[in-house]
């Protein structure tokens, strides 16, 4: 494992964030503040929205303006949500004399990228748990050898990720963490076109499939419903839209699952293991209940988590995107939102 906490805290580099949205914003918050805002968090969130209105002010009226205000995560980390409150209410002071000054024609557009289960935290003891299991923790897999798997703690997050050597088997790792407290379940891939789902509800395998009619998803119940959608498949079948083997498209699962309890599921965990969302895809990745996180021990001794996000549950998965000139679907995949950021 490289990197981590020296890596985060260091300035923003092309390294760190190549093709990045960021590329587009006329203001963020200076970096120290995305520290700063645990151990000052008043005084960070009133300067970071103050920043942006005089970033705004001094902006060119004839085009688009991008910002990302960020302290409000960290507010709503280690303050919970009624010091958030009265950052919003400001906020929403700072947006009506915005539009007040540009004129009622200006669109404004706020959204956020996820959610957070509004309660308090505590940790998963992950580590200990896969040792007592029998697997070995390391960072690095030079050494060749069975049951040996990488848990990096980054963050104060609700999921987890776990990288195995190749000798170890991700369906063992999954198995043995289905008993550990504060996990929800776990997911690995299981061939080209599938995942499989495991946890203390049971076990499911999610298969995707694309042909000229589209994408199709399969809900397998191996044992139990880890996902709760045994009742949604039930209706699929009824309305004639699941296939001799069990496939119904992705657009039909999207509309019935995307305020489920968790949302857009069988797309959102096939996706998380088989498109390459990050540079290094993990073999095994864990969703927490709400209530439990895992991470870097330096930041769990430095604060008390009131709220965080990560997990599979619809408090993480549900964003919030608003306009104040147009209406937008129910629900939006957030890889498919961004034509509704700009007018």
């Amino acid at each position: 494992m490289r990197g981590g906490v020296k890596k985060y805290i260091g300035r923003r580099t092309p390294d760190k964030i190549p093709s990045s949205y960021m590329d587009e914003l006329d203001y963020q918050e200076p970096l120290p503040f995305e520290f700063l805002i645990y151990a000052a968090p008043d005084t960070v969130w009133r300067a970071d929205m103050q920043r942006f209105r005089e970033r705004f002010r001094a902006a060119p009226a004839t085009r688009d303006f991008f910002a990302f205000l960020k302290a409000t995560d960290g507010l709503l980390h280690c303050r919970g949500p009624e010091r958030l409150k009265i950052a919003l209410a400001s906020l929403d002071k700072i947006l009506r004399e915005i539009q007040d000054w540009c004129g009622d024609e200006t669109e404004i557009v706020l959204f956020s990228d996820h959610g957070m289960n509004l309660q308090e935290n505590r940790r998963i003891h992950l580590q200990t748990h896969l040792r007592r299991e029998g697997f070995e923790i390391k960072d690095n897999f030079r050494a060749r050898g069975r049951q040996t798997v990488a848990a990096p703690g980054f963050g104060l997050c609700g999921y987890a990720a776990v990288y195995c050597s190749d000798e170890t088997d991700p369906a063992l790792v999954s198995a043995a963490l289905a008993t550990l407290e504060g996990v929800d379940f776990s997911v690995y891939r299981d061939g080209a076109d599938a995942v499989v789902v495991k946890g203390s509800k049971g076990a499911a395998r999610i298969l995707r499939e694309e042909n000229g009619a589209g994408v199709r998803f399969a809900y397998e119940q191996l044992s139990g419903d880890p996902l709760e959608l045994s009742s949604i498949k039930s209706v699929l079948g009824g309305e004639g839209e699941l296939d001799a083997r069990g496939l119904a498209s992705d657009s039909a699962w999207f509309e019935r699952t995307a305020g489920h309890t968790y949302p857009d599921a069988l797309a959102n965990l096939y996706n998380s293991l088989h498109s390459p969302r990050v540079r290094h895809t993990a073999d095994v990745l864990v969703s927490c209940h709400d209530g439990y996180y895992y991470g870097a021990s330096v930041f769990s001794r430095m604060m008390r988590l009131l709220a965080t996000h990560g997990n599979a549950l619809r408090s993480s998965s549900h964003a919030f995107l608003m306009s104040t000139h147009r209406a937008f679907p129910p629900y939006v995949r957030a890889d498919e939102a961004q034509p509704f950021l700009r007018g």
